[in-house]
């Protein structure tokens, strides 16, 4: 007896779309070639319960923008009750917001900020990177802002200063992660970086992908008894796992910036690859593509993203990452569901060389300085050069108009996020390996476990007290802070 081959219409049905199911999933991608790139699957030990389905379309925060070379802006601080990724929460917000503006300016800009705070702790502002003045007005970070009080700040913007993505955030001594953690974080863009791009890509859509995340406990994001490897929830924007839509063949420019409190982001685009134009806000000399980001705490990567040419669904993700024995184990999840659809574009050329910028492998070196981290075995005492810190000590003093050499040497045994105010660094090596020419500056680098990094740091236009410090912000509350003074040039041996 022959079977019959003819199908009911429901059979049919099915098999239409389990073959769509199976054309869609071989299309998905953003790979510039207009191929996927194939993705294993997470470790056993790093797979979670499925995720939900994809959120709201992606928000970029609102901006506040410079006007005639002035952005004159107002915040307050308060604990209010907001929607903050798919839970409605008490959070310390900016201006009623968990995603407060971003303040976006132009090199040569002079920000007037005045800051209230309407909570019963003391608070204050630090505009994380930005090569201004550490004296107050400006970005004095041991300015303690009292319960109902309010506090000027003036910053000016060298014509010098680099363009890219920048953020601010509390910095209240002791309190610093409480505080960011939640929600007291927005983000800086100083604006320039399109001028380096062809004419093609000048007029690109640009997406800031604020990197947040928040602990719960009760009605309330989590601020105090933080504990890093906690269960937490990551959000871009502030929404969890939102929408982010291209056409095919589009390139789009991305501002990722980590702006929590302590964890880790190992990004990766499914399918897809990060073409870094600019780091810590400074442009690169030649763009490199990467498969994978590592975002320390505090740092920043500027990306172009181009399409694949068919229409898909991918994800943006964060793999599963080690800190190392003594740190945490952060596991993989979805941050974002990227969408490519629409009427189709012709890919855009991707450049090659990018900015000039300075070099100081063959500079004058006035100085070498050693920076040790170390921390206790319980894991809740935290060190540089064997102390904690202290507001009312001077632990390294330089010259202004002078290049230093420092050697950061982590001799724990976890990965630290180190950060130095006021000028950034070029990173000369990683464990003795030479770092790339082409991309070595930075404002937050991170610091292998017991390894060691090399930076020049070049102190010019500005003195006055300031700090560095690991930027996981436990470790910085914990004692990982020190205060660094730079002096004119005639104070020099006092």
């Amino acid at each position: 007896m022959t079977r019959s081959r003819t199908r009911s219409p429901l059979a049919r049905l099915v098999a239409l779309l389990l073959l769509a199911a199976a054309w869609l999933a071989g299309c998905a991608g953003l790979a510039p070639s207009g191929h996927p790139h194939a993705t294993p699957p997470p470790a056993p030990q790093d797979r979670q319960a499925p995720p939900a389905g994809p959120g709201p379309r992606l928000q970029d925060p609102p901006e506040l923008v410079s006007r005639d070379g002035v952005l004159k802006a107002s915040i307050g601080v308060e604990r209010r009750k907001v929607q903050v990724g798919d839970h409605r929460l008490y959070a310390l917000t900016y201006n009623g917001m968990y995603m407060p503006p971003t303040l976006r300016v132009r090199p040569g800009d002079r920000i007037e900020l005045t800051m209230t705070n309407r909570v019963r702790e003391d608070t204050n502002v630090h505009v994380h990177g930005l090569h201004v003045s550490p004296r107050s007005p400006a970005d004095d970070i041991f300015v303690a802002i009292k319960y109902g009080g309010s506090h000027h700040y003036t910053y000016r913007l060298p014509r010098t200063i680099t363009p890219g993505t920048y953020w601010y955030h509390s910095h209240a001594d002791m309190m610093s992660a409480a505080q960011v953690a939640g929600g007291e974080s927005g983000v800086i863009i100083v604006d320039g970086l399109r001028r380096y791009l062809p004419p093609s890509l000048r007029g690109i859509t640009e997406h800031v992908v604020a990197l947040k995340d928040f602990q719960i406990h009760g009605d309330s994001i989590r601020t105090h008894k933080l504990k890093i490897g906690t269960r937490t929830n990551r959000t871009v924007n502030g929404l969890q796992n939102p929408v982010i839509s291209l056409r095919p063949g589009e390139t789009q420019l991305w501002r990722l910036a980590n702006i929590g409190a302590n964890i880790y982001y190992r990004l990766h685009l499914k399918g897809g690859r990060f073409h870094v134009i600019a780091q810590d806000g400074y442009p690169v000399r030649r763009v490199y593509a990467a498969d994978t980001l590592v975002i320390a705490a505090g740092a920043r990567f500027d990306v172009l993203v181009q399409a694949g040419g068919r229409p898909g669904t991918t994800t943006l993700e964060t793999l599963a990452y080690d800190t190392g024995k003594a740190g945490n184990r952060f596991p993989r999840t979805d941050l974002a569901t990227v969408v490519t659809g629409g009427t189709p574009m012709a890919p855009a050329r991707i450049p090659t060389d990018f900015a000039p910028n300075e070099d100081l492998a063959h500079a004058v070196i006035a100085d070498r300085k050693t920076v040790v981290f170390t921390e206790n075995a319980a894991g809740d005492e935290f060190y540089i050069n064997a102390r904690k810190y202290a507001p009312n000590r001077v632990d390294f003093t330089s010259v202004l108009g002078t290049v230093e050499e420092w050697t950061v040497r982590n001799d724990s045994d976890e990965e630290h996020s180190f950060h130095v105010h006021t000028n950034q660094f070029q990173l000369m090596s990683v464990d003795g390996k030479a770092t790339d020419p082409d991309h070595r500056w930075f404002d937050t680098v991170n610091v292998p476990a017991r390894g060691n990094v090399v930076i020049r740091v070049p102190f010019t236009d500005f003195t006055g007290r300031t700090v560095l410090h690991c930027h996981i912000l436990n470790h910085e509350d914990m004692g990982m802070m020190a205060i660094l003074d730079i002096v004119p040039p005639r104070d020099r041996g006092k």
